[in-house]
């Protein structure tokens, strides 16, 4: 677990250097991903990272994990709470001439989405690259918000499912309460990521990693990729030019 931490730290440098800039940002939620790569950068740009701890009406323990990390890991931190920003959004936007049943989770992904803008305006600022916090198992069946959590510079965990992500944060130190948490966007309350997707971490690791999964659990896994096959896209353009 060290080789690949260290790996993963000169990865983050050699893509920082390769882009020409100077450092990362990267949000802090309080859940185990975003540790992970708090550490990671920290590591890699001691002197030249910066975490964002972005509250949009998020849970009291979630802020309190986040800074937890920050605090242990000696994290340089800021905390911009967009609870405001969230509401003068939705203020703005047309809600009652549409199908009711499409609100939640529309209004939900705007959180992820100004966390993005704040992200970037930050790196923008200070010439830095916008580090993601998605896992491969995550990424493989789109379970993240395109533009939101999905917006992002470089994934260092990309390539880790879930159940890796766990064996090097126990490894780097990360708080048992923290490795322990069922895993959550963080959207509403109550959310868990298993009871969202409707399969656990556990099945989806092992079809991605063996191939082997029971029926239920590989059909489910298959929709979920074909269905999120343009998050992982670059916008379609037509196969022609001017005639």
């Amino acid at each position: 677990m060290e080789e690949l931490a260290n790996k993963l730290t000169a990865w983050i440098r050699e893509q920082v250097s390769g882009a020409g800039l100077h450092g990362v940002v990267f949000g802090l939620s309080g859940g185990i991903d975003s540790a992970v790569v708090a550490v990671l950068c920290t590591r890699a740009f001691p002197e030249n990272c910066v975490g964002l701890v972005m509250p949009c009406y998020s849970s009291e323990i979630d802020i309190e994990d986040a800074r937890t990390v920050a605090g242990k890991f000696q994290i340089p931190v800021r905390t911009i709470t967009l609870d405001e920003v969230y509401e003068s959004l939705l203020g703005l936007l047309p809600v009652s001439e549409f199908d009711p049943a499409s609100r939640k989770l529309a209004e939900a992904n705007l959180k992820p989405r100004l966390r993005m803008l704040t992200l970037y305006y930050l790196a923008n600022r200070l010439g830095y690259l916008v580090v993601g916090t998605g896992n491969r198992s995550e990424i493989s069946v789109g379970y993240f918000t395109k533009y939101g959590d999905g917006g992002v510079d470089i994934l260092p965990l990309g390539n880790l499912v879930k159940s890796q992500v766990r064996e090097l944060a126990s490894h780097l130190g990360i708080p048992n309460e923290i490795i322990e948490k069922p895993p959550s966007a963080g959207l509403w309350e109550g959310q868990t990521d298993e009871n969202e997707m409707g399969i656990t971490y556990e099945e989806l690791d092992r079809y991605l990693t063996s191939g082997e999964a029971r029926e239920a659990v590989r059909k489910k896994v298959e929709a979920m990729m074909t269905e999120s096959a343009h998050k992982r896209a670059t916008p379609v353009i037509p196969p022609f030019g001017i005639l």
